[in-house]
């Protein structure tokens, strides 16, 4: 099973850096299989930049976006003294089961981290343990495949929720609502591409029966295509989304020059909000839909989605509305100042250009 086919292809949205990028890895993945005789084997993958990033070596080339195999062996003692001591199979009682000393090889522009478990002397259920990359990182994610095959059932582990037991029950509806709703949440306010794209729509909005119609239109358009994109019902590459989505905050940030047209923006906004989805069902997609509540997963995340983004027009409306007054002359009808309009879509069609121009030469 290779690096590739662990993480489905593409990156998690949660990279914090702006200015450098729009998204940045931050996800792990691990295949974890339970053997009748209680031997536990772990594959675990997790990209050359990550382990980079928390380890502390320089195994990944940037400019080849690939592992370079002499560097890893060079550097493989460090980086296996990590994830050895961030991986761990037990007993229910906290117990480790024995185990060999583990393997670390490149795979592409990741490495891939082997290790076998014998919990014969272990009794009780037993679980799976791992702050891979979630020690350092709040956002970070780690999927976790339990048992073999491509139907096999999956879990989300993240800081807050380090273990799953192997032997137990899937989890409940409930926890995997909660679960792919915050996820969902955290994608908005951490994909700084969407967050760009939703501010430049509504820099002339003074009244919010506009911004109702544009969000509206928004959510409908993109929960399209997110459906469709997560079930693969209809799947486009990355390469093809990720430059679609800042040229699309080019254009809206562009217009802002032409028109102050805020009422008939929602139609612009639902054929971009169509781009927009596939973009949502890509991350989906690294996450991936648990196979016990592929509805309720799907559901919860969208709402997620909602969430965040109301929750970012509902700050950035009221400031702009709060500086019109600000900036009105005495006594004057407040009123939208364009040098304000157009100083801040000119830093988003500075952003999306950016983004597109590396999204396309990274393709």
């Amino acid at each position: 099973m290779s690096w590739r086919s662990l993480l489905l292809g593409a990156a998690l949205a949660l990279g914090p850096a702006a200015m450098v990028q729009a998204h940045q890895v931050n996800l792990s993945t691990a295949r974890v299989v339970q053997s009748g005789d209680r031997s536990v084997s772990i594959e675990l993958g997790l990209k050359g930049s990550d382990a980079d990033r928390v380890v502390g070596t320089s195994i990944f080339n940037a400019q080849r976006d690939q592992v370079d195999p002499a560097l890893l062996a060079a550097s493989a003692t460090p980086i296996m003294a990590y994830l050895t001591a961030h991986v761990a199979v037990t007993g229910a009682d906290g117990k480790a089961c024995a185990s060999d000393t583990g393997e670390l090889m490149p795979d592409g522009d990741g490495v891939i981290f082997r290790k076998q478990f014998s919990c014969r002397d272990v009794g009780g259920d037993i679980v799976y343990r791992s702050t891979v990359l979630t020690d350092s990182d709040a956002a970070a994610r780690q999927v976790v495949l339990i048992g073999e095959g491509d139907e096999a059932p999956q879990a989300l582990l993240d800081r807050d929720n380090t273990s799953v037991v192997l032997s137990g029950p899937a989890p409940s509806l409930r926890s995997t609502f909660e679960r792919y709703l915050v996820t969902g949440i955290e994608h908005i306010f951490l994909g700084y591409d969407h967050i760009a794209f939703l501010i430049a729509v509504v820099l002339w909005a003074r009244g919010f029966v506009p911004v109702i119609k544009i969000v509206t239109a928004f959510t409908i358009a993109h929960s399209i295509t997110l459906s469709l994109a997560a079930l693969d019902v209809i799947v486009i590459p990355g390469t093809v989304v990720e430059p679609a989505i800042a040229a699309s905050i080019v254009y809206v940030a562009m217009e802002n020059f032409f028109t102050r047209n805020i009422d008939n923006r929602w139609r612009v906004t639902f054929a971009f909000g169509l781009v927009h989805g596939f973009g949502f069902a890509g991350a989906l997609r690294e996450i991936g839909l648990p196979t016990h509540a592929v509805a309720t997963a799907l559901a919860a995340f969208n709402i997620g989605v909602e969430i965040g983004q109301v929750a970012v027009v509902a700050i950035v409306v009221p400031i702009l509305i709060a500086m019109d007054w600000v900036m009105a002359r005495d006594g004057a009808k407040p009123a939208r100042a364009p040098t304000l309009v157009y100083a801040l879509s000119a830093v988003i069609t500075a952003l999306g250009s950016y983004w597109f121009l590396r999204r396309v030469l990274e393709a």
